[in-house]
């Protein structure tokens, strides 16, 4: 008799473990790199960023092209910016897999895109109509068109019921305001950002270098994200700076900036390894970007630092606030001391019985004091934060498992 409400809890708690599993369980990416012919597709949604924005979202359509498609599209030689425009109209707020393209009600549909949720187009511009047409067709054309259906249906590639769809029309759509010319991003004061923000001694310690400035300033037409600490990190971090060398001096600036943009949705989504302006063949100057929950980390093996704050996120700059100096191990190889050889043991020692003073010294086992600011300390409370929050919900799941199966 006491089965049955255990058994409804186990469901539960069953269902809401897979409701978090799959919450945000697509990537884009990998799923058109199954399929070849969208290789040119797939690659121009990473190339204008929209797959990182299409990989955070829930309830959502893309209307694939083939790469036949695609070279038509290349051949107008439109910016990228015209061309991020044109591929956002492709992306659906809205989930249509095949069955429900066949069912649409009163045969005519109205979806909002990614392309009017950009705030870049104009009027209606930036919503498509899709229609149910003679002979089962489905007909795709954005809502300022003539009205004629240059796009159709032609089969589901992949579909993440009520999550994503990723379906294959059979050209482009055409729209003129997505194909309006697109003005660059204005040029942007990188110091000025930082030093009216809360990074005003970082900024003047990149002025003041001459070879780091330079490669900020080549570095942000192609795309940049900058990670600049604040005020009392960096101040408190300037008595190490000023003993690096020239190159050393450079190398650290140039190491808190990546040369490609990064929006905080794609710092989420792409954790794992990732190169600096500092980085030089075998010099790797690398670091580890790592997210819990809403929380992003950098890290490398001397220190984790968190972003703490958001400068300016528009494409191709994002500058955003760490609470701490990025250091990397790079400049510091060869400087700690080698330890000297262990003496060989003495045969009449080997034999001899370990006084109780010696056993129980407290600095036998322990390690040496590490020295101030060492960047070790520095990540201890980060990590065991970490580590307890993990620890903790492992724990309340297992809990509340355990609670239900007592029922």
């Amino acid at each position: 008799m006491q089965l049955r409400p255990a058994t409804s809890a186990g469901a539960l708690v069953l269902s809401v473990f897979l409701l978090f599993s799959f919450a945000h369980g697509h990537n884009i990416t990998h799923l058109l790199a199954k399929h070849p012919e969208f290789s040119t597709f797939n690659r121009y949604l990473s190339l204008t960023h929209l797959a990182a924005d299409i990989n955070d979202r829930t309830t959502i359509t893309v209307c694939a092209v083939d790469n036949s498609a695609m070279s038509a599209l290349l051949a107008k030689h439109l910016s990228i910016y015209s061309i991020k425009n044109i591929l956002s109209l492709h992306v659906l707020l809205d989930y249509f897999g095949a069955k429900k393209l066949h069912q649409i009600t009163n045969g005519t549909a109205l979806a909002a895109t990614m392309f009017q949720a950009t705030g870049s187009a104009l009027g209606s511009s930036g919503f498509v109509n899709i229609t149910d047409l003679k002979g089962g067709k489905v007909g795709f054309t954005p809502e300022d068109n003539d009205g004629s259906f240059a796009a159709h249906f032609v089969k589901s590639v992949e579909e993440l019921p009520y999550n994503i769809s990723v379906i294959h029309i059979s050209a482009v759509l055409p729209s003129p305001a997505a194909e309006a010319p697109t003005p660059g991003p204005a040029e942007v004061n990188l110091t000025g950002i930082m030093s009216a923000h809360g990074c005003k001694v970082f900024a003047e310690t990149l002025l003041a270098n001459p070879d780091a400035s330079k490669t900020y300033d080549d570095a942000v037409d192609g795309g940049m994200t900058v990670f600049c600490p604040g005020d009392d990190a960096f101040k408190a971090f300037l008595p190490k700076y000023k003993n690096l060398s020239a190159p050393g001096k450079a190398a650290l600036l140039e190491y808190h900036a990546v040369p490609v943009y990064q929006s905080m949705s794609m710092l989420k989504s792409n954790n794992g390894l990732m190169n600096t302006l500092a980085t030089n063949g075998a010099e790797k100057y690398d670091f580890t970007v790592q997210n819990d929950g809403q929380a992003v980390t950098l890290k490398n093996k001397l220190v984790t630092a968190k972003i703490t704050g958001t400068l300016i996120d528009e494409q191709p700059l994002a500058i955003y606030t760490i609470n701490k100096v990025l250091t990397p191990k790079e400049l510091y190889k060869g400087e700690a001391p080698t330890p000297a050889p262990a003496p060989a043991p003495e045969k009449s020692a080997a034999d001899a019985p370990k006084s109780s003073d010696e056993a129980t010294s407290p600095d036998a086992d322990s390690p040496a004091d590490s020295p101030d600011d060492d960047p070790a300390d520095q990540t201890a409370d980060d990590n065991g934060a970490v580590a307890l929050g993990r620890v903790g919900f492992g724990g309340l799941i297992l809990s509340v498992c355990i609670g239900f199966s007592l029922l």
